[in-house]
């Protein structure tokens, strides 16, 4: 994997304005970073721990916030109750941020409710938007105030740290959506989903294809080098719509990229 590119995608990943979330933003771009040092991504890890290793970095190479905590594990009658990401402190103000961090992928389906937020999905659809921030509002930042969670955390005042929100997100609409989207989606939204069915349809004999591993999920196709035929991958998308699983699909047609989700539902 290429570093430079993993750590490009999360620096340039969408997030979710506040009044769609609920939570105060904590926007990447924020910190001071000079100049990133080489390091080598681990590769034997989870893509959501992967970028928790990657923002861990940039924490860490900026000049304007210093982590205190990281990956706290609470535990309460020798039993992990919950995880808390990040402690950090503005190096200026000396303002603490408990930070909660998540990398996200959700598609909209707009069968699913009159309310927008209701409709993003996991591409497999075990999990939404809705589903997470209710997480965070009633297990993941609460968890700072548990008591045990006090005693864990020496020489840090809880009653006067702010919660920020870092939710990484690439969002993903039907193809030929008909409807309008709140603008507030729009900065995150990276492409389309369609099945398998219209995929085929639509294919162009100058079109090629890649098919992602999760751990590459987010980075632009134009870095990547192998490009397929379609019948190459197609036994392989016919699979993955029998075992429900919904791929990421590269697709590359000269110079233009595109980046889309075929869906088994």
């Amino acid at each position: 994997m290429n570093s430079t590119s993993r750590i490009k995608s999360i620096l340039q990943s969408g997030s979710l304005d506040s009044t769609l979330t609920g939570f105060l933003n904590f926007d990447l771009r924020s910190l001071d970073i000079q100049k990133i040092s080489d390091f080598e991504l681990p590769t034997n890890i989870r893509l959501g721990h992967l970028v928790e290793k990657v923002v861990s970095k940039l924490i860490q190479e900026s000049i304007n916030f210093r982590i205190i905590y990281e990956n706290v594990q609470i535990i309460e009658n020798q039993k992990t109750i919950g995880e808390i990401d990040f402690i950090i402190e503005n190096t200026a103000s000396k303002q603490q941020i408990h930070l909660e961090l998540a990398y996200k992928f959700y598609l909209f389906d707009p069968s699913i409710s009159s309310e927008p937020i209701l409709n993003w999905i996991g591409p497999n659809r075990n999990d939404s938007l809705n589903e997470k921030l209710y997480k965070l509002k009633t297990k993941q930042f609460p968890l700072l105030f548990h008591p045990c969670a006090v005693s864990q955390l020496e020489n840090i005042d809880v009653s006067t740290i702010t919660q920020k929100l870092c939710l990484l997100v690439s969002l993903f609409i039907p193809y030929n959506l008909k409807t309008e989207l709140d603008p507030k989606y729009l900065p995150a939204i990276k492409g389309f989903y369609i099945n398998l069915k219209t995929f085929i349809e639509l294919h162009n004999p100058d079109n090629l294809y890649y098919l992602p591993t999760k751990k590459d999920w987010g980075i632009h196709p134009a870095t990547n080098e192998t490009w397929q035929e379609l019948n190459t991958i197609e036994n392989v998308l016919k699979l993955n719509r029998l075992e429900k699983q919904s791929p990421l699909c590269w697709q590359k047609q000269g110079n233009y990229y595109t980046e889309l989700f075929i869906v088994w539902w």
